[in-house]
């Protein structure tokens, strides 16, 4: 069944993890007929859920889309992962979704995911509506639940669909919006006598709601008019739309109560894909557009994800303009290629079905496009559309195969996950010889190196990056260099006299002041070459040497013996005599720390940086509640800084690092580092 932009819903489910997202799926595909029975994450049967890795670890690792009909409507729902560790695959679904849904549980505290996920819907103005899960569950307080998110929020959140207890038991659902009610199996009921006060005062609030979604609106409320089930409908659906209004409802997966409620809400209140706003980008001629979604024109359809895995490679797109087949030839924004379209389906979970066309505003899949990579955008054109800044990686750790000989393996395996997943990077190392693989957190790391072993059949053994310090000297010392040899025959002789004197410099600047012939000159690149490969391993831990300036001066040669390896062995002679006399020093990296944290962690995440041997050079109030530190710390100190802030902010607290400059390491910081790369060394 093909479907009109205005009959379909693209809503993300965002929330913390293990608050019933996936389950609230499984609650919608069994309403509605698609499944026979309800899938259970702990038994690893849920359709959304269904890679090796998400049955194993019992949580959502990337986002599934998932389809669902309902009295003539598409809703796409896109069931997010609630780990912040895979929270690029949140920022990949918030470009396609036209509204989010964010999923709270009944019982507790408003838990830190749904405060990020609020952020960032706002942060992209997305319409936002919000489910209540588990009200059955013993301790569960709905009332308080929607006042938290009132006083956090703002006083957009309106509850629309409340709880029915009964006996101590939540029997159905009360909908305040269309004044009825619903059972535990979806049956439309009256609201319950002891019901009827409630909906009445609440149905009276939600007028002036409606009545502050217009002008007009206000003009006619004041003047006592009674709004018509129509005019409700449109004043709720514009202040979603405009943000102002975040309309709750609530229920219980596991036996479906509220889940029809929910789905009536997505079509009264769920912004359709030509109500969002339009995508930026340039054109073929580098020319900034904005691509509405619509029916007309000319074929534009953006690539938010990729999946290669046992199933096969699937681009998922979203038809921004016109209509997508599989019979097409377009542009590839990117690359300037055209490109065939492959077989289009309809994925839920795992599961392909075949389509003919994929309409405006509809989202489905690609089969077999090889050259296409998350942020493509296929068009007549060529048009590119911008990509979502993803966050920056905080967390690296250094990869190795655990054979030898199978580097080559792990740097393809890497690479096909990174077109999968673009929120990690790999960096190969020169100076450290290291690969490095950074990203959110140590589960994100963790999956990793699981899908290494289960689809490219590579052990990989983890490791500390090693911090890149630096070596430079501190007082100018003169020595020579003698390289003698004789073996019979022709020997070697090489002989020089060089003054090392510190400087500003990061590449050795090399001089020289030989007077007299004493060095032939034909010699002093020689010379020149032996310095310069000295410093790539300096004397106290064996880092390169920085900040100097090397003067050959003197000298002597052997017109026979005398040879460019002698010069060049004998400059290396001089250079190891010459560091451990010149006060060398450790130089480590520093890099600017931004941390983002809410003003009640702050006296904690001062006294943590203290301890990296951070110093705070400033604060900056956001304006909603937080404060961003900014600092200055050594490298050394940050390998665990992802982690070990999660645990102080409750995960509240996000930051960025970048490296400003090298300074002279501290006596003992030094001890430790000469001490580590000794036990490397010997290693």
């Amino acid at each position: 069944m093909s479907f009109t932009a205005k009959q379909i819903r693209n809503i993300a489910l965002l929330g913390h993890s293990g608050s019933g997202k996936t389950m609230l799926v499984e609650s919608m595909l069994n309403v509605t007929g698609v499944t026979q029975r309800l899938g259970k994450t702990p038994d690893g049967n849920t359709v959304s859920d269904y890679d090796p890795e998400e049955v194993k670890r019992q949580i959502s690792i990337s986002a599934s889309i998932i389809p669902v009909q309902y009295e003539g409507h598409l809703f796409n729902i896109i069931d997010c992962p609630g780990n912040f560790d895979f929270s690029g695959e949140v920022v990949e679904a918030l470009t396609v979704a036209d509204a989010v849904l964010i999923v709270v549980p009944a019982k507790g505290k408003l838990p830190v995911g749904a405060e990020r996920a609020w952020k960032m819907a706002k942060a992209r103005n997305l319409p936002t509506l919000i489910y209540v899960s588990k009200v059955d569950e013993e301790n569960g307080d709905y009332n308080a639940v929607v006042d938290e998110m009132k006083e956090k929020f703002g006083s957009g959140v309106t509850a629309i669909v409340s709880p029915i207890t009964s006996g101590g038991k939540v029997t159905g659902v009360v909908d305040v919006l269309n004044k009825c009610a619903y059972d535990a199996s979806g049956k439309k009921t009256d609201v319950p006598a002891d019901q009827e006060d409630y909906v009445e005062e609440a149905y009276a609030n939600l007028m002036e709601t409606v009545a502050e979604s217009s002008e007009e609106f206000m003009e006619l409320f004041f003047d006592g008019h009674e709004f018509t089930p129509e005019e409700v409908a449109e004043g709720m659906l514009t202040g979603v739309k405009e943000g102002g209004v975040a309309p709750v409802y609530c229920g219980s997966a596991f036996t479906g109560l509220g889940t029809v409620a929910l789905m009536h809400g997505f079509i009264a209140m769920g912004p359709y894909p030509m109500n969002t706003q339009p995508m930026k980008g340039v054109d073929a001629d580098g020319e900034s557009v904005e691509v509405a979604v619509s029916k007309d024109g000319d074929t534009v359809a953006y690539v938010f994800k990729t999946v290669s895995d046992q199933y096969g490679k699937y681009s998922f797109v979203k038809v921004l303009r016109g209509k997508l087949t599989s019979d097409m030839t377009l542009v590839n924004g990117r690359t300037g290629d055209s490109e065939k379209i492959g077989r289009l389906y309809s994925m839920s979970g795992k599961k392909a079905s075949e389509l003919k066309e994929l309409n405006a505003g509809d989202i489905g899949a690609i089969a077999k496009m090889d050259k296409l990579k998350t942020g493509d955008t296929l068009s007549v054109s060529g048009i590119r559309l911008d990509m979502p800044p993803f966050a920056e990686p905080v967390y690296s750790k250094a990869i190795a195969p655990a054979k030898r000989g199978q580097e080559d393996k792990v740097g393809v395996g890497l690479n096909r996950l990174n077109e999968e997943d673009p929120s990690f990077s790999v960096e190969n190392n020169a100076e450290t010889h290291q690969i490095v693989v950074s990203g959110a957190g140590d589960i994100q790391i963790d999956v990793l190196v699981a899908k290494l072993k289960s689809r490219f059949n590579v052990d990989v053994v983890l490791s500390e990056p090693r911090v890149p310090y630096r070596e430079k000297i501190r007082k100018t010392v003169s020595k020579q260099g003698k390289h003698k040899k004789q073996t019979g025959g022709s020997g070697q002789y090489g002989d020089v006299w060089v003054r090392f004197e510190p400087c500003e410099s990061e590449e050795m600047i090399f001089e020289e002041e030989v007077f007299g012939g004493s060095v032939p000159r034909n010699f002093f690149p020689a010379v020149e070459k032996g310095l310069r490969e000295a410093c790539t391993k300096g004397v106290l831990a064996g880092y390169p040497v920085v900040n100097l300036k090397a003067v050959l001066y003197d000298g002597s040669y052997h017109p026979v013996d005398s040879s460019e390896i002698a010069f060049k062995t004998a400059a290396q002679l001089a250079f190891k005599a010459a560091m451990p006399e010149a006060n060398p020093v450790l130089m480590e990296p520093v890099g600017e720390l931004k941390v983002t944290v809410p003003d009640s962690y702050m006296g904690d995440v001062m006294g943590d940086l203290n301890k990296r041997r951070g110093r705070v050079m400033g604060m900056t109030p956001t304006g909603d509640g937080d404060q961003i530190i900014e600092a200055e710390v050594p490298m050394a100190e940050m390998t665990s800084y992802a982690i070990d802030l999660r645990a102080m902010t409750q995960s509240r607290g996000t930051f960025t690092f970048h490296f400003v400059r090298y300074e002279d390491c501290p006596p003992a910081a030094q001890a430790k580092a000469i001490e580590a790369a000794k036990a490397m060394q010997e290693g």
